[in-house]
């Protein structure tokens, strides 16, 4: 119980010292990759709340109202990379930032809950020209981020809350129809298991970072060990 009480502290003090910001809002589409056609096409509306819907291979899940660990637990997540549930307190900076290091899936979960969209890679599958083209997509984009993610079964994979396409190329269309499909999502209508629910849980949130909570210059480090914490608790 002492811990759950410290545990509980230690979030409502951070919560307590971030600031709201301005949100980018549903109907921005991103550049268009060659070969991807017309992302404003894939963009969310009320008639049409959730466009993974068209985009071929999207895996999608439903989670209820997420919970927060602390800094030294992790969670056992059903997906990999993980698209949502339970996370750390801390979401990971997510305002364009290109990680060079894979860092802790707890944080990244916690980015995907303010609506950004997180893309990872293997590092062993793509070469230096092939990194370059993802980054494209993040550099100056807010609610994006990006990561190495070893072990991944997939050269590449994106990830919004609730949304996962894995794809074996870099210069896939979908991947940028994905980032338009997701990326500040707050539509309703998107879960049949909730069709009041938005498409990712805080619309408004900011995806600055927080300095005493997570520091992008030296991000906690990525675990691939399993966790012992559920990830829809």
């Amino acid at each position: 119980m002492a811990q759950m009480a410290r545990t509980a502290a230690a979030g409502f003090a951070l919560l307590i010292g971030l600031t709201a910001c301005t949100s980018v809002q549903t109907g921005d589409g991103v550049p268009a990759s060659s070969g991807s056609g017309s992302t404003q096409d894939f963009v969310p509306t009320v008639g049409n709340p959730d466009p993974t819907d068209d985009i071929d291979g999207v895996t999608m899940a439903f989670y209820t109202a997420p919970k927060h660990v602390a800094r030294d637990q992790r969670v056992r997540y059903q997906y990999s990379p993980p698209i949502g549930g339970t996370h750390d307190y801390a979401w990971a900076g997510c305002t364009g930032v290109v990680y060079p290091l894979a860092i802790r899936s707890e944080n990244a979960v916690h980015s995907l809950e303010h609506g950004a969209v997180w893309i990872t890679y293997n590092p062993d599958d793509l070469d230096s020209d092939e990194v370059a083209q993802l980054t494209e997509r993040v550099e100056g984009a807010d609610y994006t981020l990006m990561s190495p993610y070893p072990g991944l079964d997939h050269p590449v994979s994106v990830q919004s809350w609730g949304h996962q396409l894995k794809v074996t190329d870099a210069e896939d269309p979908r991947i940028d129809q994905f980032i338009s499909a997701t990326r500040q999502n707050s539509q309703t209508g998107v879960y049949p298991e909730d069709p009041s629910a938005s498409g990712f849980p805080e619309p408004g949130a900011t995806c600055a970072a927080v300095p005493a909570a997570f520091d992008q210059s030296d991000p906690p480090p990525f675990d691939p060990r399993p966790g012992d914490v559920p990830d829809d608790l």
